[in-house]
């Protein structure tokens, strides 16, 4: 039996449950989604198969992207970070095509950010070596695609913003540049950094408003929420990473936000 939440106060609720059967989120109630979703590129999660083929996947982004268009607010933001392309299992234009399947599901876009991560270490094929014959071209940046449900005009919520001059003017330059998370430091497989959620929920939420991230993994979007007096609610499927979570929000962890 599914207990009520895995985790849950005044700020943060973790739900350990698959997205697509939880209840526990009630329809335009949402403020603002920011996630990382899978990339279907054989990463090895404990509770979730990412080798499906590429039209598996595009049909599980439309299911989970339908749900979270549902649980948004008429004002409510979409922030979705995916990789422009990927190579591993055949070249695929990921980006363009989540971007695409976003739409159908009922968004509009807004705009996209790019954010160089500053890691070259993920390159390990080049194709044709130092020939014309077949070269990979691989660019080392993920996007940050930037949608809403009906309006993108928010005028509900406290209307209070918590964001600085500076952080204003860094982060509405589309090209964000800061390091990706350590895998051994968190205990998860595919961690991204508070900075990213972090800067979603300052540029594109009030104080107070509720931010939910669909695939919470190690919980770095409610962590970013509570650091900015929002209220964070994940899902995950996986207990240990409602574990890892809940240890992180329970530690408090210290608070982020370059400016570059």
């Amino acid at each position: 039996m599914v207990k009520d939440y895995f985790f849950r106060d005044e700020r943060s609720a973790i739900i350990n449950e698959d997205l697509f059967a939880t209840t526990k989120i009630a329809q335009d109630s949402i403020d603002l989604v920011v996630t990382s979703p899978p990339y279907n590129v054989d990463i090895q999660y404990n509770s979730h198969n990412d080798r499906i083929t590429y039209a598996e996947y595009l049909e599980f982004s439309a299911g989970w992207m339908k749900r979270c268009h549902g649980w948004l607010k008429p004002e409510g933001r979409f922030c979705l970070n995916i990789p422009l392309d990927k190579n591993k299992g055949g070249q695929q234009s990921v980006g363009a095509d989540l971007t695409t399947i976003a739409k159908e599901a009922g968004f509009s876009y807004h705009a996209t950010i790019v954010w160089n991560e500053g890691n070259i270490s993920r390159r390990t094929a080049w194709g044709s070596w130092l020939s014309a014959s077949a070269p990979f071209v691989i660019a080392p940046v993920e996007l940050i695609v930037v949608l809403y449900k009906d309006s993108w005009k928010k005028t509900g919520g406290t209307r209070e913003s918590d964001i600085t001059r500076e952080e204003f003017m860094a982060w509405t330059n589309g090209l964000w540049t800061f390091n990706g998370e350590s895998k051994k430091k968190i205990g998860h497989p595919a961690p991204f950094p508070v900075e990213l959620p972090l800067r979603c929920i300052k540029l594109f939420t009030f104080l107070e408003d509720t931010v939910l991230d669909p695939f919470m993994g190690s919980g770095s979007t409610l962590v970013a929420a509570r650091q900015c007096r929002r209220t964070g609610i994940g899902i995950d499927i996986d207990p240990r990473y409602c574990e890892i979570a809940e240890g992180r929000i329970e530690n408090n962890e210290g608070k982020t936000g370059n400016v570059s």
